[in-house]
Order: C-alpha cells, then sequence, then structure tokens
C-alpha cells in the first residue's frame, strides 16, 4: 500500500520521504526500524537504546550481556558519524547500545552507565560543540556523581593548527577519571585526518569489552563500515569526481569581495543531502606556493615519494599539489621540522617561555616560510614528506535544495587574497575554484551530513535565519526546501555584507520569496553605506520587540558564519533582546538559550 495523505497521520514531504524510502527496506533493515521506533517511543524522545537483533543472537550469548553507552558531541557531525560507526559494530557483536548526543541524554543516568565512550570535537578556541555543553558543564559542575565502577574512553577530535587541540575530549576524559571512572582504554587525540586513528581506538575499545566480557573472544573485526543499501559508495574517504556546472562571481563590478557561486553535478553518485549539511572538497594547493617550496629546496619535481603507510607513491610536485597541507603551520609540525633539522634558532622558538612568539610566528605563516626563515635546505623531500599532515577538505555550507535542483549542489564560497610578510596569499580551495577551476572541470567532493543544524520537523514551525556574507548560504537551501514542500510557518531573515549595491548575494532570489511569501520578512544591514557601521545584531535590536514575540510563538533561532565576532556578537544581542523585551535578569536570559538549543530551537552553524 502507498502511503497518502489521505489514508495516514503524515504530510505530504512525509509520505512520499516514506514512500521512496519502504520499498527498498530490506527484511532485517525493516525489523530493526520497527525495533528502533518502539524504543523511541518508550523512552520519551531521550537516547534510543538499540538492541542486538535476531540475527545475533548466538553473538550475544557467546559475549554475554554488554551495556554500552554512547555520547557525543558534534559541531559538524563527524563526532555523530564515528558514534554510529561504533554503534554498528558493538551491536554486531551482541551489545546492549545506547547512542545519543549529548543533548539529548539525561544527565541524572550517568550513575547507571556500565560503560561509556564519550566522542568528541572540540569547537573554537578549546570550547564544546554547542550539543555537549550543557553536558559538559553537568560533568563539571557540583552535580556530578561519582563513577566508581564505571568504564570509559574518549575519542577526541580536533585540529592541530588550534592551539587548544583536542581539549573538549581531554576535558571530559579528566574529569571522568576525577570522578572514579576507569579508562577502558586510553584517549585518542585525532587530528583533521582522523579515519586512521579513530578506527584504531574503536579496534581497542572493541577488544577490551570483549576482553572484559568473554574470555575466549578477544579478537575483534576492524572497525570499517560499508554503506548500507541504499547508500551511495562515496564518502570522505572515498570522495566523488564531480563535474562543475557553474561557476559564477555574485558581487558586482567594484566590489572589494568575490564570492563565488558554485553549482555542482552529483549524477550518478548517489549521494543525498538535506538543508543544513556541507559539502565537503578536497582542495589542490596553489602551484606557485608549491613551485616555490621545491625551488627554495632545491628538490627535484618528478622525484617518486611515498605518500602514506600502505606505500602508495606520488611525483613530488603532484604530491605537494594534492596531498600534504603546505599553507598552515602547526606546533606539532615545527617540532617536527626542528628534530629532523637541529636548526638552533627554530629549536630556541620551541623552548619554553617562547609561547608567545611561536603563536605569532604561526599566524599567517605557510611552509615556505618556515624552510626559508630556518634555513632547512638540504632536507630530503622524502623525510620532509613524512612530517606533513594530509591536506584536509573544506567544509561549505549547501547552498540549494535537493528538491529544487535534483542530482545538484550548490555552495557560496568567498575568496581569500591577501599579503603577509611580503608574499601574496591564498585561500587554498576558495583561489583554486576562483581562478583554476570552469564548467565542464571536475573536483572530489563528498556530502558532510549535520544533524546539528536542521529544519523544524513541523512545517508550521516559524524560522528567524541569521546569515551575514557567505552565511547566508543555508539559508538560499531553507527558503527552496520550504518552497517544494510547501511549508506554511513564517519565515524571517537577517542578512548583512558591505555595499547594497554590489554585495547583496542572491538579491533577487530573497525578492522572488519575499513576493511569493516564502520568505515572510527580511532585514538587511550593509555596514560600508553609512557613516556608522551596521550589522545584522543592530537590526536584530531594532526589532526586538517583534523578534521577542517570534521566540514566544515557539520559532526556531538558525545562525550561520563566523563564530568569533559575529556568532558571538549575534548570542549577546538574543541574550539582550530577552532582558529588554521579557524582563530576564542575564542569568535567566543565559539559561533561556541553552533551553533553547537543548530543545533544538536554536542552531548554530559557525566556523
Amino acid at each position: 500500500m502507498e502511503l497518502q495523505v489521505t489514508n495516514s497521520p503524515f504530510n505530504q514531504e512525509q509520505a512520499e520521504v516514506l514512500n521512496r524510502l519502504l520499498p527498498t527496506l530490506t527484511g532485517v533493515q525493516a525489523s530493526w526500524l520497527s525495533g528502533y521506533l518502539a524504543a523511541l517511543h518508550s523512552s520519551a524522545g531521550t537516547a534510543i537504546p538499540v538492541q542486538a537483533n535476531a540475527g545475533n543472537a548466538a553473538v550475544s550469548e557467546a559475549t554475554g550481556s554488554r551495556e554500552v553507552t554512547i555520547l557525543f558531541g558534534s559541531q559538524t557531525g563527524n563526532c555523530s558519524g564515528l558514534a554510529k560507526k561504533i554503534s554498528k559494530k558493538l551491536m554486531d557483536q551482541g551489545a546492549q547500545v545506547t547512542v545519543s548526543s549529548m543533548s539529548d541524554f539525561k544527565p541524572n543516568s550517568l550513575k547507571k552507565v556500565q560503560n561509556l565512550l564519550i566522542l568528541v570535537s572540540t569547537h573554537g578556541e578549546g570550547e564544546p560543540p554547542d550539543n555537549a555543553i550543557s553536558f559538559f558543564e553537568f560533568l563539571h559542575g557540583k552535580r556530578a556523581p561519582q563513577l566508581e565502577g564505571m568504564s570509559f574512553s574518549v575519542l577526541a577530535l580536533g585540529d592541530t593548527s588550534y592551539e587548544f587541540f583536542c581539549q573538549t575530549g581531554k576535558d571530559f576524559d579528566k574529569r571522568l577519571e576525577e570522578l572514579g571512572g576507569k579508562r577502558l582504554v586510553p584517549r585518542m587525540d585525532c587530528d583533521v585526518d582522523f579515519d586512521e586513528p579513530a578506527a584504531e581506538w574503536m579496534n581497542s575499545v572493541l577488544q577490551a569489552l570483549n576482553e572484559g566480557n568473554s574470555a575466549g573472544n578477544s579478537g575483534s573485526q576492524a572497525a570499517v563500515i560499508s554503506p548500507s543499501e541504499g547508500e551511495s559508495d562515496y564518502s570522505r574517504t572515498n570522495p566523488f569526481q564531480a563535474e562543475i556546472l557553474e561557476n559564477l562571481n555574485l558581487n558586482g563590478r567594484g566590489s572589494d569581495r568575490e564570492t563565488r557561486h558554485v553549482e555542482i553535478s552529483l549524477e550518478g553518485s548517489g549521494l543525498q543531502y538535506e538543508p543544513g549539511d556541507s559539502l565537503g572538497i578536497y582542495p589542490e594547493n596553489h602551484p606557485n606556493l608549491v613551485d616555490d617550496l621545491i625551488s627554495a629546496m632545491d628538490w627535484n619535481p618528478d622525484e617518486s615519494i611515498t605518500v602514506n603507510k600502505h606505500g602508495d607513491m606520488l611525483l613530488l610536485r603532484e604530491a605537494l599539489l594534492k596531498h600534504y597541507e603546505i599553507s598552515v603551520l602547526t606546533k606539532p609540525l615545527l617540532l617536527k621540522a626542528a628534530e629532523i633539522s637541529s636548526n638552533p634558532q627554530l629549536n630556541e622558538l620551541l623552548e619554553a617561555g617562547h609561547e608567545q612568539e611561536l603563536r605569532g610566528y604561526i599566524e599567517e605563516r605557510d611552509l615556505l616560510d618556515l624552510v626559508q626563515d630556518y634555513s632547512l635546505k638540504g632536507i630530503p623531500a622524502q623525510s620532509f614528506a613524512d612530517i606533513l599532515r594530509k591536506l584536509p577538505a573544506r567544509l561549505y555550507s549547501i547552498a540549494s535544495s535537493s528538491k529544487a535542483f535534483p542530482d545538484e549542489v550548490h555552495v557560496t564560497v568567498r575568496s581569500v587574497r591577501y599579503d603577509a610578510y611580503g608574499r601574496d596569499r591564498y585561500g587554498v580551495c576558495s583561489v583554486q575554484l576562483a581562478e583554476r577551476l570552469q564548467s565542464g572541470d571536475s573536483l572530489p567532493v563528498y556530502i558532510q551530513h549535520n544533524p546539528n543544524f536542521k529544519l523544524p520537523v513541523n512545517p508550521d514551525t516559524p524560522i528567524i535565519m541569521i546569515g551575514p556574507g557567505t552565511g547566508v548560504a543555508p539559508f538560499r537551501a531553507f527558503l527552496g526546501d520550504r518552497e517544494e514542500s510547501g511549508a506554511e510557518g513564517k519565515t524571517w531573515l537577517f542578512y548583512g555584507d558591505q555595499h547594497f549595491s554590489t554585495d547583496f548575494l542572491y538579491q533577487t532570489e530573497w525578492q522572488r520569496w519575499l513576493k511569493d511569501g516564502v520568505l515572510s520578512r527580511m532585514d538587511v544591514a550593509f555596514s560600508r553605506d553609512t557613516d556608522k557601521k551596521v550589522y545584522v545584531q543592530h537590526r536584530m535590536l531594532e526589532q526586538s520587540r517583534e523578534l521577542y514575540e517570534w521566540l514566544q510563538e515557539g520559532a526556531c533561532v538558525y545562525v550561520c558564519g563566523d563564530e568569533k565576532k559575529m556568532a558571538h556578537d549575534v548570542h549577546a544581542t538574543l541574550a539582550a533582546i530577552l532582558e529588554q523585551e521579557g524582563g530576564l535578569s542575564p542569568e535567566a536570559a543565559t539559561e533561556y538559550l541553552l533551553q533553547m538549543q537543548q530543545e533544538k530551537r536554536y542552531q548554530r552553524d559557525v566556523y
């Protein structure tokens, strides 16, 4: 039977999704989904216990009863995806698994947990991601219970180019030990290329649990998950070579900025996405930087070097173009460079007491600066390549709805160019898109699902979107999706940039949506068109009464863009509006916003 709006409690969009999904399910998948929904109903929307299915009964008897709770804190979705992977492996081995984001987990049940796995990223300057804040504060507060008898392990994701690398994971690891927990396996800290260390941690956890629960079953399978039926074969570790359909500059003549609107074909990939997800693009380094680096080191560009532990080889120039990160310096990289060069000045920079000098040197410098400033010429290419990390993908908020543009994905990318220390500098991916890729060219991409930035389930819910500059990209996807699905909820967009005449990104689309009623209201701020700079937070304050009324009606608030300045100012403005219009104290306003985050009514996609 095909679901219709008339013969089911679902709306048209939900019925269409279910009609596409249900016929593709295998018997095992249908059985699992039935149990999942039953558990979801009984748990009233909190953490979902997932039992091993009937096909794993024999495994369960062999390994004994094991209960594992997996909590993840994730800003972009990486930890969420990894949590699903290790959950699958544990269920295959007969464990009873509870998987939950930290924001959905009831902290008071923590003392009942036997085995706890924490997967968490570090956001900003050593801070927890948004959906980990409440649990992090609970665990570090006076109400945290003693956890003797609990076994735990932490997988921490981070970026060594930031000073407080994996700090949130380190904080969780330390605190759980202070509360009496015992480490199942040591914490694993992962850089941006996290796949292999994360798999190593998963295997260690599986083995430790097996050894602790079944004396005859200490081995574990590799923590590699094949795509489920219906999923694409393409992923972060196996990107799709996608063709560029359009590559346009959105800024008008005379603008100081260049913002590319790039339309990319996903035809034949099987890749699916929703509004709020991101597109991962594996870029190439600027050829000028690569050639200058090779020249400075007096290397042979046609020399073959080994680029990974599997023994794969590339010509040096190709490896520096496509495989290695050479535009960013990190402290770990400088430590390794000091080891292979024995340069006394470099060693001095890394000594205790020179932390401020080191931070200043790393900022806005690249590998060419390092080899020139510290005379590293003469180090063999292979030795130097061995200390470099893999070139990471760049994530861009998706600016299209797949309902409106089937088999396509659009991104909005601002080109980064600046001068520092006497040389021109380039954003690796943004300038490649602006200068070296045209319609018909291809580039490797994947979809980064982000469950923390999603439209409300109820299409009648009002939404407030705050996205200056390229931060407006996901809201183009939001409105395109709501137009296609016929959502009735009110929509309000706050947008800002420098100049109305040259920098009003997607202006005609917003105007059309305003005319058609898809966009109920739009307030704009162009900071360079008046003597006094005006930003989106100023427009919010001007409309504080109505904005507060929308919040009282249950509106969801979405913020996208710069984390350090814009998102901080917007957050402070929301608190000020709650104080001014709602009569709340500063403490109560802070609690109100935290409650909105926990209810997923306040979501941020910030960077």
